[in-house]
């Protein structure tokens, strides 16, 4: 006689790659203006979420020069910074994101 164990929904997403799961990935790119880093951040963002995470992001763009009472309240230190709020847990990624491999291990993509 077999027994089949049957997993809980939050062990399968454990085992599964973050990449994989289903849930949208909230990013927040902070910035202070438009400047060529800033710039440079947001279009490596975007091309490593189109070729990685598919439709299956949003990225919030928040300049700091507009609203600098939000660098305090979320604890940034430097800009560009790109903050991953989804999934859990938080992780920070400072500079333009121009290190592919680098971004992929800081958002544990890879």
């Amino acid at each position: 006689m077999k027994i089949k164990h049957e997993k809980s929904e939050t062990s399968r997403q454990k085992e599964q790659p973050v990449k994989a799961r289903r849930d949208k990935w909230v990013l927040c790119l902070y910035v202070a203006g438009q400047t060529s880093k800033a710039v440079t951040a947001f279009k490596n963002i975007k091309l490593i979420c189109e070729e990685q995470l598919k439709d299956n992001y949003q990225i919030k763009v928040i300049d700091l020069l507009k609203n600098p009472h939000i660098a305090h309240d979320d604890q940034i230190l430097a800009v560009p910074t790109l903050v991953r709020k989804f999934p859990l847990p938080v992780r920070n990624i400072i500079g333009d994101l121009s290190n592919t491999e680098s971004v992929l291990v800081g958002l544990n993509i890879r």
